[in-house]
């Protein structure tokens, strides 16, 4: 019978920038460009995930399967943080207005990539099935609904949802309390 993650020697062999204790990557996972990536401990990314670009997670993240993390221009996850199944999230984007063509087959010069970092700061929840756009600060203990588009930054401790998403209402700040018992 197959393991489903990574092991320990198998994860030193991929090559990522540093890595922590206690980190399960799904062997159906894609990595690019692992040499770019900086995992904490604590750590579990499923199936069908693909992670690309300069990436770093912090402690006690799952990222659900067949989420995307497009990092170009960089995407930081913060501790604490729960991205669930089928979210795309970019830090880049191509230019639709028809003055450059899109896609990476073609060469540099005829397309214009352009973004900003996303940054997702502890203890935010992305529901499923969710995109956040290129230059998005989640802010600490933000939320979004299942299916929201994020294209603005969002408060902390604040749930939000909708296409684009919009504020529902205050989140509680319980689980700080919680998390102190782990660390």
């Amino acid at each position: 019978m197959e393991v489903s993650f990574y092991n320990q020697d198998e994860i030193k062999q991929i090559g990522f920038k540093t890595y922590g204790e206690n980190v399960l990557i799904s062997r159906k996972s894609s990595i690019y460009e692992p040499g770019k990536i900086s995992l904490g401990s604590n750590l579990r990314i499923d199936d069908f995930c693909i992670l690309s670009g300069e990436i770093k997670i912090g402690s006690y993240v799952h990222i659900s399967a067949y989420t995307a993390l497009y990092a170009k221009f960089g995407i930081i996850v913060e501790d604490f943080v729960t991205i669930s199944g089928r979210n795309l999230i970019y830090s880049q984007t191509d230019d639709y207005s028809g003055t450059f063509m899109t896609n990476p087959t073609l060469p540099k010069h005829l397309i214009n990539v352009t973004g900003g970092r996303v940054i997702i700061k502890k203890f935010a929840i992305i529901a499923a099935g969710c995109v956040v756009f290129p230059g998005i600060t989640i802010h600490e203990g933000a939320a979004t609904g299942t299916m929201s588009l994020v294209n603005k930054d969002l408060e902390p401790w604040k749930i939000y949802a909708g296409i684009p998403a919009k504020f529902i209402k205050n989140r509680k700040k319980d689980l700080l309390k919680l998390s102190q018992t782990i660390i």
